[in-house]
């Protein structure tokens, strides 16, 4: 080993066989040691009360800066004066301020829903007229979870600058269902029919189930019900009770009219 150390600071020069060996010594205890340290703050992360959506925004920071010192120390390893590096990297880190604005103000957005807390991961929302469950706030975006399973994915700027509604916070929820039936159909008979169709096991007591006319039309009256229940039970309320009103509809003989145009033909 002494004899191959010789050999290559003969060829290389004095002393960088062993700035080589402590460079490469520092770059893989300075890995192990980054593990090691992103395993404590996932494990803490994990204990903490912080919102889980966040952590991955964290640990992505925690990260890059650690690599970015890691760099600097591996480079005074291998003799290089840092400072010019750190004031480089100063002058690149302007230029890249300015090409990057949107991610950095992702990044700053990121920060800003950690701080503010406008929703929780699971929560059902809607986010710059997209609606799903949050699953994850990244480093530049939100990440939601659809009805229908597709991955949306919103710039964390776009999320501070919208209106958010969280539909989980409360945990309850007002169903609404509008319909319309016939002129011809007693009112008091079609109010009895979306009264029962809506009380159903999964809808609240407090607020009572409400139903009521909504509006006169050309064609039809129109009608609205409205019960209340566990945000977890929202589609499952507004499928069965709009299930149910059809049903009761047609047992009760209420039409449920549609446009039409009447021809009288006078002789």
């Amino acid at each position: 080993m002494n004899k191959f150390a010789e050999w290559f600071n003969g060829v290389f020069g004095d002393g960088t066989f062993a700035k080589i060996t402590g460079f490469a010594l520092t770059v893989i205890i300075g890995i192990i040691i980054i593990k090691i340290i992103m395993a404590v703050i996932k494990n803490a992360l994990s204990r903490s009360k912080l919102e889980k959506a966040a952590h991955s925004l964290i640990k992505s920071v925690v990260k890059t800066v650690l690599y970015a010192l890691l760099i600097l120390i591996a480079a005074s390893s291998l003799g290089i004066d840092v400072t010019g590096i750190v004031a480089l990297a100063s002058v690149a880190s302007l230029a890249l301020s300015l090409a990057l604005q949107n991610s950095l103000t992702n990044i700053i957005g990121g920060f800003t829903l950690i701080y503010t807390k406008p929703f929780h991961s699971g929560d059902w929302v809607e986010i710059a007229g997209q609606s799903g469950t949050v699953k994850e706030i990244g480093m530049a975006y939100t990440k939601l979870t659809t009805a229908d399973n597709k991955l949306v994915q919103i710039p964390n700027s776009a999320v501070v600058a919208s209106e958010i509604i969280n539909y989980t916070v409360t945990g309850t929820r007002r169903v609404d269902i509008a319909v319309s039936a016939s002129y011809d159909a007693p009112v008091d008979k079609v109010l009895g029919a979306l009264k029962k169709a809506a009380d159903i096991d999964l809808i609240l007591s407090d607020p009572a189930l409400f139903a009521a006319v909504s509006g006169y039309g050309d064609h039809a009256i129109s009608y609205v019900v409205r019960v209340w229940t566990k945000t977890e039970n929202y589609w499952d309320v507004y499928n069965t009770v709009t299930y149910n009103i059809k049903k009761e509809f047609d047992e009760n003989g209420i039409e449920m009219t549609y446009p039409h145009l009447n021809v009288h033909l006078d002789k």
